[in-house]
C-alpha cells in the first residue's frame, strides 16, 4: 500500500427502503478525498420505496467516471449478511469498506483507513458511528446512542483513543480476510459484525479503532423503529453469546438485568408493597439525569425526549437478550459458510 500508488478499494453497501438518504451517502463515497481507483457496489433488497430507482440513476450518473463507479447486485432476501457476501462477491479491490446507506463517510475516511491498515497490520479498522438526528426525536435518539448511559463505554458509540478493539463500526477490511473467513456468517440477521470481527480476532487477526475515522450515521425515525433495532440486536448479541463461548461481558448484561429488575419491582410494588416501585423509580432517576449531560446544547424539545429514547433502547435492548430463542443458535451452528471471493 504505497503513499505513491494509493490500492483501488470497493464500497460495499447493503440497502433496503433507503430512498431518504441513498443519494446523499453515495455522494459522500464519490466524493472522497482518495487518489486510488474506486467502486460502489450496492446489494439491492426488494425495497418498496424509490431505492431501486434512485440506484439505477446512480450507475447510469457514474457510467463513464473512470475512477469511481456505482454497480448493483440483487439481493432477494432483503437480509444483511446476504447482501455483504453478494457485494463482497461482486467487488474485486483488495480493500473493502462497508458503508450503509444511511451512514456518511467523512471526507478523508477512506484514505485514513487505508493509512491505519498498513501502519497498525489491521485485519479491519473502524472509527466513530456519529449518530446525527434531523429533527427533535432523532436528535434525542442521537444524544443517547452517544452516551455512556444509553451504550456503555463502546468506543466507536462515545469515542476514546485508538487502540485494539472487539469490534468497530462497519469495518474497513482487508479482502484476503474476509475471503479466509468466508465472508459474513449470513444466519446472523443481526450482530453479523460482532460475530465476524470475533473469527477474526480467534484467528489471531487484529481489528482497530481509530477516533480519526468517523461516520455520520441517521437514527429510526420512531419509537417503534427504535425498539425493534435494540431488541433485534439483544436477540442476535445473545446468539453471538451461544455460539461463540467466552464473548460476553458485563457491559451486555446490564440491559437484560434492568429489565428484570424492573419488572420484579413493578410486580412486588403492585402485589406485596410500595417499597418495589423503588427499583423502576430509581431507573427513571437515573436516565432523567443522564439525559441532561447527553441533551447539552440540544433544543428543549430534543432533550426531554432522551429520556424516552434511552428507556427504550436498555429495555428493548434487554428484552430481546432475554427472549431470544435458542432455535436461533442451533440454526447458526448448522450452517456452513460458502467461500466469499472477488466476482
Amino acid at each position: 500500500m504505497s503513499e505513491q500508488q494509493p490500492p483501488a478499494v470497493s464500497v460495499i453497501m447493503p440497502v433496503l427502503n433507503e430512498e431518504r438518504h441513498l443519494r446523499t451517502s453515495v455522494r459522500h463515497i464519490l466524493e472522497q478525498d482518495y487518489a486510488g481507483e474506486l467502486e460502489v457496489v450496492i446489494a439491492l433488497g426488494p425495497s418498496t420505496d424509490r431505492t431501486d430507482e434512485i440506484a439505477a440513476e446512480l450507475v447510469r450518473e457514474t457510467a463513464s467516471n473512470e475512477r469511481a463507479r456505482v454497480h448493483t447486485v440483487p439481493n432477494p432476501t432483503g437480509r444483511t449478511p446476504a447482501a455483504l457476501n453478494a457485494a463482497i462477491k461482486a467487488s474485486r479491490h483488495p480493500v473493502v469498506v462497508r458503508v450503509d446507506g444511511h451512514g456518511m463517510l467523512s471526507p478523508n475516511y477512506i484514505a485514513t483507513a487505508v493509512r491505519l491498515l498498513e501502519e497498525t497490520g489491521a485485519q479491519n479498522v473502524g472509527g466513530i458511528m456519529h449518530a446525527e438526528g434531523e429533527n427533535a426525536w432523532e436528535q434525542a435518539v442521537a444524544a443517547a446512542m452517544t452516551s455512556k448511559i444509553g451504550v456503555g463505554n463502546a468506543a466507536f458509540h462515545t469515542g476514546g483513543a485508538a487502540a485494539p478493539a472487539e469490534t468497530v463500526y462497519l469495518g474497513v477490511f482487508r479482502r484476503e480476510v474476509l475471503e479466509q473467513q468466508g465472508g459474513y456468517n449470513e444466519e446472523f440477521i443481526r450482530a453479523q459484525d460482532w460475530e465476524l470481527n470475533f473469527r477474526i480476532r480467534e484467528a489471531g487477526g487484529l481489528i482497530w479503532f481509530s477516533p480519526e475515522l468517523k461516520v455520520s450515521y441517521r437514527p429510526r425515525p420512531s419509537v417503534k423503529e427504535l425498539a425493534k433495532q435494540y431488541k433485534n440486536y439483544g436477540r442476535w448479541r445473545h446468539v453471538v453469546a451461544r455460539y461463540h463461548q467466552g464473548s460476553i461481558n458485563l457491559r451486555y448484561l446490564a440491559p437484560p438485568t434492568a429489565v428484570v429488575a424492573i419488572a420484579a419491582g413493578l410486580v412486588v410494588g403492585a402485589a406485596v408493597t410500595p417499597w418495589g416501585l423503588v427499583v423502576p423509580a430509581g431507573y427513571l432517576a437515573a436516565i432523567t439525569a443522564g439525559s441532561l449531560p447527553a441533551g447539552k446544547g440540544l433544543p428543549l424539545k430534543a432533550r426531554a425526549q432522551i429520556p424516552v429514547a434511552l428507556a427504550t433502547m436498555h429495555m428493548s435492548w434487554g428484552f430481546g437478550f432475554l427472549t431470544s430463542p435458542r432455535s436461533l443458535a442451533k440454526k447458526v451452528i448448522a450452517s456452513r459458510r460458502e467461500p466469499v471471493r472477488a466476482g
